[in-house]
């Protein structure tokens, strides 16, 4: 697919527009936002894209169009498991609700200057070098094979080697100061906890890149195709975030899912390199006739694969529990830490969620109330939280909600 210079110009200068947008007119005033401004932001990131992919489909025709929703739908599936390492780092440095919009938009900003780059290399060795092909089917089904091992959140934890270096030679805080990245500390200038979230959410990026770009350039070779795919699904990322924070730790499947997709672009590349050979040890240096996976194939796998692994995790009983589960530890933490928000109305909203979470509980029956008894750390926590609530309630600095009563102490 050939694509003019300056059709590239105004392709860059709309998706600058667009991030430049965020920055002024979203993130400028820290604040939460709301269930209705997420939903509405982040449709319509999805609908500039789904246009976008309309009229490369017009005017590119339908291999080309084909290829752009295949690659966008994949790097949208990846990008919302970004979206719980995202999770755990803001939770690990008790990034405030108000300012996490900040540190969201900055990853975001971040993965896309990263993944241009990594997306102009990849495009450069391709163009050079067939057998590139064969690695990058070999890191995708590498990496599919790591993503069905049992993995914890320490794995994932903000305090990565940069955020470590950091810390040992600039001097930092231990407190926010709004959302500046420095503050004056103990009479001299230093760095506060949200310079390092950004640092952390950054070296997690160039790690994310290293999976995604194999993975679109397996389902197409157009650089153009690449970065928009690329760039449309990081665009509303952060809006995306505020929208299914709360579904997040439900889709348990995710990750299965995930892997049998990249598991699958893996061999389709791999097929591609056999049938482009030209590595010596490989048939004597000639192509292989191997059967190549279309386009078309290639959609209809990645869509019916994701609709499966969303369904399954949507509607078993054991997603929901797990949702409740993760859902009330997070929002019993939020509401215990006085620098999580300063807003006596979201302090309000996160505990009638929490009792929320307790219903949902309730409701699935015997057997996932036990699965909470059985975890002393977070009954204490739900238990300090109820506790703290009600001294609030004594003070009159929070309102009744009605019967408080923990799991433990609810049948």
């Amino acid at each position: 697919m050939s694509v003019p210079a300056w059709v590239w110009g105004l392709t860059v200068a709309a998706i600058v527009a667009l991030l430049a947008f965020d920055y002024v007119f979203h993130v400028r005033k820290a604040h939460v936002p709301s269930l209705r401004e997420a939903a509405t932001w982040s449709a319509l990131y999805v609908g500039i894209a789904l246009v976008f992919g309309l009229g490369v489909l017009v005017f590119g025709g339908g291999t080309a169009g084909s290829e752009y929703f295949a690659g966008y739908v994949t790097e949208k599936a990846l990008s919302v498991d970004n979206l719980f390492v995202f999770l755990i780092i803001m939770a690990s440095f008790r990034v405030p609700r108000e300012d996490q919009q900040k540190a969201l938009l900055f990853g975001i900003t971040f993965a896309l200057i990263a993944r241009t780059g990594f997306i102009f290399l990849g495009a450069a060795l391709i163009n050079s070098f067939a057998w590139v092909f064969y690695l990058f089917g070999l890191i995708l089904i590498l990496t599919a094979g790591n993503m069905v091992k049992p993995d914890g959140e320490e794995s994932h934890a903000g305090d990565n080697i940069v955020v470590r270096l950091a810390r040992r030679f600039i001097h930092t805080t231990d407190h926010y100061d709004g959302d500046r990245l420095v503050t004056v500390h103990q009479g001299r200038r230093a760095m506060t906890p949200m310079l390092l979230v950004m640092v952390a959410i950054g070296g997690t990026d160039i790690l994310f890149a290293l999976d995604s770009i194999p993975a679109i350039f397996g389902l197409t070779q157009s650089t153009y195709l690449v970065f928009t795919a690329t760039a449309f699904s990081l665009l509303g990322l952060r809006q995306l975030f505020f929208l299914i924070e709360g579904l997040l730790d439900r889709l348990i499947y995710l990750s299965y899912g995930l892997a049998a997709i990249l598991g699958f672009i893996g061999i389709k590349l791999i097929l591609h390199a056999l049938h482009e050979n030209d590595l010596a040890l490989i048939n004597d240096g000639r192509p292989v006739p191997v059967v190549e996976i279309t386009t078309a194939v290639s959609l209809s796998v990645i869509i019916g694969v994701l609709a499966v692994t969303v369904a399954a995790s949507l509607l078993s009983p054991a997603g929901r529990a797990q949702t409740a589960i993760g859902n009330a530890r997070r929002h019993a933490t939020a509401y215990l830490d006085s620098e999580y928000t300063t807003d006596p109305a979201e302090r309000e909203r996160i505990f009638r969620l929490l009792l929320a979470e307790r219903d949902q509980l309730l409701a699935l029956g015997p057997e996932y109330r036990d699965t909470v008894r059985q975890e002393p750390e977070l009954m204490a926590l739900l238990e300090r939280a109820r506790d703290s609530h009600d001294e609030a309630v004594e003070r009159g600095e929070a309102s009744p909600v009605g019967p408080t009563r923990i799991i433990g102490s609810a049948t």
